[in-house]
């Protein structure tokens, strides 16, 4: 049997609570072949410096057949990443100049600046009121699940406001976005019966969401509504109007990230503040640290634990290593951010850590497009259940994981509470 490589142990599921050991062995090898022919990235430097090298392309197209193929299944079943690949390219799987004027046109529409500087900042209200009525809910409960009572309402309400999405759709987008993460697998259970057999699911889930996707940018384009579809349908700007396929795999994109990256940072924030009661009390005491808290909590449990869509378009020597021309590259976040050569005592929380420049919205043109409304949203989710919630106690340590590798998260956190303070 041939022993596996400490990034295959990292994707096992029953690594998934816990995947920084297998991180650590990782990073004596900062760039490490696979078997599958991927090139995994796992320090710090050598990550921001490839964020950065315009020798890497994020654009799916230039994938080489097999990792296409396999980006998002096993080489052995038929993989739901054929039904995402042909869709059109969004902002994080294309390159310039594609990926930056798309950006342009929708930056104004969703994070404000330069013709809405407020747009983000104008949702706090509505954010701290959908925060509180969802613990006054908790009102009499003495057990509360912290992912479907509180880290998943949040966002999913937020983001349907922001986009237009009917909030009467959520179940069926919710459905499909679970069915189409569970079918995912890059490790060395993809080729398992369990999950083959969740592929067919994964690619028909895939299918409808961009269908849905579709046919709502259809509706704004016969009726102008709230959101910012309506505003990007009916858009007359200087560089004209995406097409409808740009349209609707940057609509699905936005349903899908708007929510699902926020969800679990609010769950693990819980998850590890539950486990270190002092690092909680203090920032009850001290509610001024939730600003660098929740970037610690970012850096300390990152949403996204890498990322696979990019390639060397010419061959790039970093860390002693030559990654070929056409070669697959994995970085690896959740690793990065654990890095002792940029981070002291990594795995130690610190709500007041300096200089925490981590990867957990990544760097360059891809930095995350959602993260000022993403910090705002967990910044009042986080401060308002420490605040909060009397006495919270974690109920099993560790939760179940959801199956998903790439926005790793648990399926659920119970804690058992006193009660809810005014």
């Amino acid at each position: 049997m041939v022993e596996e490589t400490p990034w295959q142990q990292a994707l096992r599921y029953a690594n998934r609570a816990n995947p920084y050991p297998f991180y650590e062995e990782l990073r004596k090898q900062p760039v490490a072949r696979q078997p599958d022919g991927t090139y995994v990235v796992s320090t710090y430097r050598e990550i921001v410096a490839l964020l950065h090298d315009p020798r890497v392309s994020s654009d799916v197209r230039k994938l080489p057949v097999p990792a296409a193929a396999q980006a998002e299944g096993s080489a052995e079943a038929e993989p739901i990443s054929e039904a995402v690949i042909s869709l059109e390219p969004n902002i994080i799987t294309c390159d310039p100049p594609e990926h930056d004027r798309d950006r342009r046109m929708m930056t104004p529409h969703f994070v404000g600046p330069p013709q809405a500087p407020c747009l983000v900042s104008d949702l706090e209200p509505e954010i701290r009121r959908i925060v509180g009525g969802l613990l006054d809910d908790m009102r009499g409960k003495t057990r509360v699940d912290a992912v479907d009572d509180f880290a998943y309402p949040l966002p999913v309400t937020v983001i349907c406001k922001v986009l237009g999405v009917p909030p009467e759709d959520e179940p069926r987008f919710h459905h499909w976005i679970e069915t189409a993460l569970d079918a995912l697998d890059f490790g060395p259970e993809a080729a398992s019966e369990e999950i083959r057999s969740r592929q067919a699911g994964g690619r028909q889930a895939v299918q409808e969401f961009g269908q849905f996707a579709a046919e709502l940018l259809d509706r704004y384009a016969r009726q102008p509504g709230p959101g910012m579809l309506s505003a990007l349908v009916n858009e007359d700007g200087p560089e004209g109007r995406m097409s409808k396929g740009v349209l609707a795999s940057n609509a699905l994109l936005l349903i899908f990230a708007g929510h699902e990256t926020t969800v679990n940072l609010i769950a693990h924030s819980v998850l590890t503040l539950l486990r270190h009661p002092d690092t909680l009390e203090t920032l009850r005491r001290r509610p001024d640290l939730i600003v660098p808290g929740v970037e610690e909590l970012l850096r300390y449990e990152s949403s996204v634990q890498f990322w696979h869509t990019r390639s060397a378009v010419e061959d790039i020597d970093i860390a002693g290593t030559t990654i070929p021309k056409g070669a697959p590259i994995f970085l690896a976040y959740g690793s990065a951010n654990r890095d002792p050569e940029r981070f002291t005592d990594p795995d130690e929380l610190d709500l007041e850590r300096p200089d925490n420049q981590h990867l957990g919205f990544s760097q360059g043109i891809h930095f995350c497009f959602g993260a000022p409304l993403a910090r705002l949203e967990v910044q009042s989710a986080v401060g308002e259940f420490v605040r909060r919630v009397q006495n919270p106690r974690l109920v099993e340590d560790p939760p179940p994981y959801r199956h998903n590798q790439i926005f790793r998260g648990p399926r659920h956190v119970l804690v058992d509470i006193d009660g809810i303070r005014d």
